[in-house]
């Protein structure tokens, strides 16, 4: 996360984007619950996230490395493109991930929902995913004025799929080690160099909301929180709602670190008190 300005003071206010981000997952959560029965090689046959078995040993861990990697490696070459004020090629790419993920997220959550309703037409799936997209892409990179919005309710719905797909423990995994690599990354690393230089020079990958900006990746680890809670202890959704309350707390947190340091990173708090509160209302339930 980061402050506009050294005058940011901590308000509740700066919950409701991510509020808005979690419960909008929560309701790509519902929409894929049906499929909770099957594996996610049985539903997405063609979609891979972790290239390690969850079975095997040490495979979570694995997963957790091979993801920060990648994230690492994304930050580095933001990074770098940013360095040589390569602005052209920055949004080239952006333009490109953008419309993949989205056009992916659309071709998924429309197909999900035309199946509620006993009806599915592969052509209207694929007219519909490619206006949406389009519609995305316009916003994010021409219309500006509303770009928040649908990166937010973006960030709900990718991390809900990831969820879905990512293996229980892997998942878990994945989120303490990013955690722990979010520190690193914001004040050792290219994300803290990123923010410094303005994280609007990346539209797409971050959100403004009055004095507070925060990425794109922060709104999609925590949505990947509810989605394990919410997929990984199908008998109840109370382990979702209180990770809810324990990366709203979080952020509580990280928004009064923000009173004393322009930068600071966003998933720590959120996720660690996300995941003590779910798992252990898993536990208790």
């Amino acid at each position: 996360m980061a402050a506009e300005n050294v005058k940011f003071k901590v308000s509740l206010v700066y919950l409701v984007p991510i509020l808005v981000s979690l419960v909008f997952g929560l309701g790509c959560a519902w929409l894929l619950s049906p499929h909770q029965s099957q594996s996610p090689q049985q539903v997405f046959p063609d979609v891979s996230v972790v290239p390690f078995p969850e079975d095997i040993p040490a495979g979570p861990v694995a997963n957790g490395l091979y993801i920060v990697a990648l994230v690492a490696v994304g930050a580095a070459l933001c990074f770098f493109m940013l360095k040589r004020n390569n602005l052209k090629l920055i949004k080239v790419v952006l333009t490109l991930v953008m419309s993949m993920a989205t056009m992916l997220l659309s071709l998924i959550y429309l197909s999900t929902l035309f199946a509620y309703v006993s009806f599915h037409n592969d052509v209207l799936v694929i007219v519909l995913s490619v206006l949406l997209t389009i519609g995305c892409d316009l916003i994010i990179f021409k219309f500006s004025k509303y770009r928040s919005v649908v990166i937010i309710c973006l960030g709900g719905a990718l991390g809900v799929f990831f969820s879905f797909v990512i293996p229980l423990y892997s998942s878990i995994v994945i989120l303490v080690f990013l955690s722990i690599y979010d520190i690193f990354a914001v004040y050792r690393g290219p994300m803290g160099k990123i923010a410094q230089s303005g994280l609007e020079q990346f539209p797409g990958l971050s959100y403004t909301f009055k004095e507070l900006q925060m990425g794109l990746g922060d709104l999609v680890f925590y949505a990947v929180l509810i989605g394990t809670m919410y997929f990984g202890f199908s008998n109840s959704i109370f382990p979702a709602v209180m990770a809810i309350a324990g990366i709203c707390i979080g952020a509580v947190i990280t928004f009064f670190m923000l009173e004393k340091r322009e930068i600071f990173p966003g998933l720590p708090f959120p996720i660690m008190l996300g995941l003590a509160f779910g798992l252990i209302t898993s536990i208790l339930i």
